[in-house]
């Protein structure tokens, strides 16, 4: 009897540990991430890939909300879906040749970072959809779905000039490069059409894995605090993360980026530039359900929601009707036209 209790206690623990290993490989809600793509293909439903940029799930910005269009797809339009995390950009071509080789409907590579990969898998794969984030590749088989960052920048650093009271603000971007420098592009100029006069400090944080970093994130937010900024916007994926905290840690604002960050850390976060990378998601997966793919460029800016700002949940009364108010006719300028960015 005592043995067969102890065999039982193992069997048990055996599942336990079984299970576990299953759901650190990730998936879908229903689904695992294991790197054998077949697995999860449905022969009655469309079959979506998605290569996830390296921070993965959890940055609480762009990959997150790449998630969540295609959990808003799998609930709405019947779909499946798997994700994969890789650990550097060096996998990203195989995990895409992968879903190629497997047939799958759709394949999403996120991130400017996987431009070479998906137009490498593209070509070799002609009769595979493909869909690109943050970058434009040419290619009959790929739709591209850039976002107009510089518009809802210009927005957050309008609130931001309005709100310091140093008149210097900060920003953090990841890397130094086109996309993330139309992020702060965005930010200055918003800051400056209200306050000519503001100082805008820049840091970037580089490094080796500069969009997940929260480390090396709140540094960047002690040493732009340590200049006199008193409100911060960063542009760096999970290394945002620590930007937040270390504004928290000095009592000063930050501004989230790409998701709602604004719950991250209630009354610190002014407010979040919103990518609506989700929508832009589901709208492509919706597209290929239907039979309506098209290759080309998808731009999403303000005047059609594809960014924007978060809804002020934490921060209304911080910032004041009068605040509010004007941010509202400076979106309605950049949609009309009579604001004009560079």
């Amino acid at each position: 009897f005592k043995w067969e209790e102890h065999m039982k206690k193992i069997f048990i623990l055996l599942t336990v540990v079984f299970a576990m290993l299953l759901t650190a490989c990730g998936g879908s809600k229903e689904d695992t991430k294991e790197t054998d793509t077949k697995e999860v293909k449905s022969e009655n439903a469309l079959n979506v890939g998605i290569v996830l940029s390296t921070g993965g799930l959890g940055d609480k910005s762009f990959n997150d909300s790449a998630y969540r269009g295609l959990t808003m797809a799998e609930e709405k339009l019947g779909i499946k879906f798997k994700y994969v995390e890789p650990a550097s950009p060096s996998e990203d071509m195989q995990f895409l040749r992968e879903f190629a080789e497997n047939n799958y409907d759709l394949i999403i590579g996120v991130g400017f970072l996987m431009k070479d990969s998906v137009e490498a898998v593209a070509k070799e794969h002609p009769n595979v959809k493909f869909a690109i984030i943050d970058e434009v590749i040419d290619a009959p088989n790929v739709t591209s779905l850039v976002f107009s960052e510089d518009e809802g920048s210009f927005l957050v650093g309008a609130l931001a000039a309005m709100m310091s009271k140093t008149n210097i603000i900060g920003f953090v971007g990841g890397m130094e490069v086109p996309l993330i420098k139309k992020f702060q592009s965005g930010y200055e100029q918003g800051a400056k059409y209200i306050n000519p006069d503001i100082k805008v400090t820049i840091l970037y944080t580089s490094g080796p894995n500069p969009f997940n970093d929260p480390v090396r994130g709140k540094e960047s937010a002690i040493a732009e605090y340590n200049r006199g900024a008193d409100v911060i916007f960063h542009a760096a994926g999970g290394t945002g993360t620590g930007v937040i905290e270390g504004a928290k840690s000095k009592g000063i604002f930050a501004i989230g980026v790409d998701s709602n960050q604004d719950y991250v850390a209630p009354g610190t976060v002014l407010t979040s530039m919103i990518k609506n990378v989700d929508q832009a998601v589901f709208a492509t997966v919706k597209d290929v359900k239907e039979g309506t793919f098209k290759s080309g460029v998808n731009r999403f800016g303000v005047a059609n929601n594809g960014v924007g700002t978060s809804e002020f949940e934490f921060t209304k009364d911080i910032i004041g009707t009068e605040k509010l108010e004007k941010l509202k006719e400076i979106k309605a300028g950049i949609i009309d036209g009579s604001i004009k960015l560079k």
